[in-house]
């Protein structure tokens, strides 16, 4: 029996979609490694269930895609980077309270077969993020 391949519009076979960050320490240019994050599914009533934790490696990156294939479900999500305890491992002076503790981004999933990336680029005193590739 042949196996049968699922075909994208264009002819290539179809990808499964994964979600991704990457979180840069700006003020230091380069990777922020160690950072905390936490992944929450929010519900349509604002509730927020976690569904996994990670900790960035030595390249700023997850060792394995936050989501994937089939946990790629159409929704709004939430990132959570501790951003402080990063800052206070890596020697940074902050004030107390610190300006950035944590850093929330609320997005939304609509194509669950997509990639998704949610880079984060940090500071003591800011940040910004963006759906990257």
């Amino acid at each position: 029996m042949s196996e049968t391949k699922t075909l994208s519009p264009v002819g290539a076979p179809a990808q499964s979609g994964r979600l991704t960050t990457h979180v840069l320490d700006t003020a230091c240019g380069k990777p922020a490694q160690g950072v905390a994050i936490s992944l929450f599914a929010v519900e349509a009533s604002g509730a927020r269930r976690l569904l996994k934790s990670a900790r960035t490696n030595g390249d700023g990156r997850c060792d394995a895609p936050l989501l994937s294939g089939a946990e790629m479900v159409v929704g709004a999500y939430e990132l959570v980077f501790e951003v402080a305890a990063y800052f206070r491992a890596a020697g940074v002076a902050l004030s107390d309270p610190p300006f950035l503790d944590v850093v929330p981004i609320q997005f939304g999933i609509a194509e669950g077969g997509a990639h998704y990336h949610v880079p984060l680029l940090i500071s003591p005193y800011g940040y910004s993020t963006y759906r990257g590739s």
